[in-house]
């Protein structure tokens, strides 16, 4: 696992160097990063943004589809991503084999056409196995363009519930102000929250449209609203939606996290005013006061945002949390030279303040940003932000009983690999959907508070496959913990180190001058130069001189590579 390499080889520098080497350590990570931050990202199918490009339908095709997504989610992996939002309802329309709604062309190229294979529950288990959790994104309000109404089948819901839909510019939409609304976005969420196991249901566009006030609900106003004032009847027809989805949700499975990405500025405040475009007044979204009356697990208010039109409206939503995570949504797609240009900075700094002032994490809009590496944004996540995995926010449970600890933690060499075994808790849980976590150390106990003795997160299995060389010669103990689905996790099982054999003591820094470094005489057959994140930079024959010249600065090891891949630790350098 190259996430567990790269952990022990940080743990391996702090443990060996004493507490003068920990803390400069720590300063190459600016922030003690927390073990528990939501990671996410917007996955778009809409249009094929995000996902799939390739098109299934064939074997092939399904193929490529499902081989895409899998390099994908190997790519947020890499950088310890926890959370995906994968868009499952798009536009009156959905990417999994419904009763109520027809399949999007994302698919297939062909709006209605069934791809073959269910991708939802495809993604689910991709996500799963990596450790991921993931939430349904649903679209809620807007439904299709006018001119795509033929190509939507029988299905379309201007058929199937023509007294929901309203036609605002180009678009249909459904109008929050029929009762039945509530009830048909409710039963979606039903639909897939009992027949898939996603970890939440993400809702986006839970408002009226941009130009409400040519939004033509003046039938369903004149019906429902009681003269009312009409600002306040079109907030409490969203919320009225909000709260029939969330007790559908959860009266089905109610570890389900239920969130939704409110416009990023809530209201005006007292010095900075939002300019007319705001969740509560702008679109009738009463997102804080969903949170008050917990019908929201979390946010990810889209924040896309700088300077003075970002960090005044991030404090507003942490003191306003009501103790629930809030998850700034970062419009990265604003660091592309097509768009804004902005410089890397601007989006580096609101990191930062996000996890300095105790928000939930960071989720970033979309992928396809995040892939194209803008301004090295990628690069500066896997490096230097999320070094260490997280834990993604819990969800508000019945009462604070964790599962019981797992049992038989113990080493196994199988073969050319070790692995970690252990087996579930016995009692209540008895196993039943609960994914664990694995923490490493050089000391017992455990210490596992911290990020950085977090090896592994959601493992979805009772094994990890570890570095067993690499344990064995550096004294690495395990911890194993069980966490359930609202996110309560157990006492450690704990394993001592040495279980490999004896250890071979560190022989510390190597000498060198910048170009060639000196090596102790060994007995073996060639050399590899490994990085501070377990990837091997270089391998050559053994000789007492080697070359470092085109490495770049960095701190490495040195180690011997003999028959049969053996290998043993010569030393590090810095350079």
């Amino acid at each position: 696992m190259p996430q567990m390499r790269r952990f022990l080889f940080i743990l391996l520098y702090i443990g060996i160097f004493g507490p003068t080497a920990a803390l400069s350590a720590q300063t190459l990570f600016l922030q003690e990063p927390p073990k528990r931050e939501t990671r996410a990202v917007w996955l778009t199918t809409y249009a094929s943004l995000d996902w799939p490009k390739a098109k299934a339908g064939t074997e092939e095709g399904i193929r490529a589809q499902k081989d895409e997504l899998r390099r994908i989610l190997d790519r947020l992996q890499e950088a310890n991503f926890n959370t995906v939002l994968l868009q499952t309802r798009v536009r009156g329309s959905v990417i999994y084999p419904s009763g109520i709604e027809p399949w999007d062309g994302c698919l297939t190229g062909t709006p209605g056409e069934a791809p073959g294979y269910d991708p939802l529950a495809f993604a689910i288990d991709e996500c799963h196995r990596r450790g991921m959790e993931l939430h349904a994104w649903l679209v809620a309000i807007p439904c299709f363009k006018t001119s795509a109404v033929r190509r939507m089948g029988a299905k379309c819901v201007l058929r199937t519930h023509p007294e929901l839909c309203v036609r605002h510019r180009d678009s249909w939409y459904l109008d929050p102000g029929q009762p039945g609304t509530a009830d048909y976005l409710a039963a979606i969420c039903r639909e897939i929250v009992v027949n898939y196991d996603v970890d939440g249901i993400h809702l986006d566009y839970i408002r009226y449209p941009e130009n409400a006030a040519a939004f033509n609900d003046r039938a369903s106003y004149r019906k429902y609203g009681k003269k009312r004032d009409k600002a306040e009847w079109r907030r409490e027809n969203i919320t009225r939606c909000v709260r029939e989805m969330h007790r559908t949700i959860k009266s089905a499975k109610p570890w389900v996290k239920f969130s939704s990405s409110p416009i990023g500025k809530f209201s005006d405040l007292s010095r900075y005013p939002s300019h007319s475009w705001n969740a509560y007044a702008a679109v009738y979204q009463d997102a804080q006061g969903w949170l008050r009356e917990g019908i929201q697990d979390m946010l990810f208010p889209m924040m896309y945002f700088r300077d003075n039109h970002f960090y005044p409206f991030a404090i507003d939503w942490k003191e306003n949390d009501c103790g629930r995570a809030v998850v700034p949504g970062l419009g990265i797609y604003f660091l592309s030279p097509d768009e804004q240009d902005w410089p890397l900075t601007d989006i580096t700094r609101e990191l930062h303040f996000v996890r300095n002032i105790g928000l939930g994490g960071q989720a970033y809009f979309r992928y396809a940003h995040l892939r194209d590496n803008h301004k090295g944004l990628f690069d500066f996540l896997k490096n230097a932000y999320y070094l260490f995995p997280a834990l993604p926010a819990a969800c508000a449970a019945p009462d604070s009983i964790p599962p019981a600890a797992p049992q038989g933690l113990h080493e196994a060499n199988e073969g050319a690999r070790y692995v970690l075994r252990w087996t579930p808790p016995a009692g209540a849980h008895a196993g039943a959907g609960l994914r664990y976590n694995v923490y490493a150390s050089p000391t017992l106990p455990v210490d596992i508070s911290s990020a950085r003795y977090l090896v592994a997160a959601g493992v979805d299995s009772c094994s990890l496959p570890i570095d067993g060389v690499f344990c064995g010669l550096n004294n690495v103990c395990f911890a194993v913990t069980a966490m359930d689905r609202y996110g309560r996790e157990s006492a450690p099982t704990e394993l001592s180190a040495g279980f490999f054999g004896a250890a071979e003591e560190p022989r510390g820094f190597l000498p060198h001058d910048s170009g060639t470094l000196s090596i102790p005489a060994q007995d073996c057959p060639y050399l590899a130069i490994v990085d501070l994140y377990g990837r091997i930079v270089r391998t050559a024959p053994y000789s007492r001189q080697v070359s470092i010249a085109r490495l770049p600065k960095g701190i490495y090891q040195i180690r011997t590579l003999g028959r049969k891949g053996r290998s043993a630790g010569i030393g590090y350098f810095i350079k």
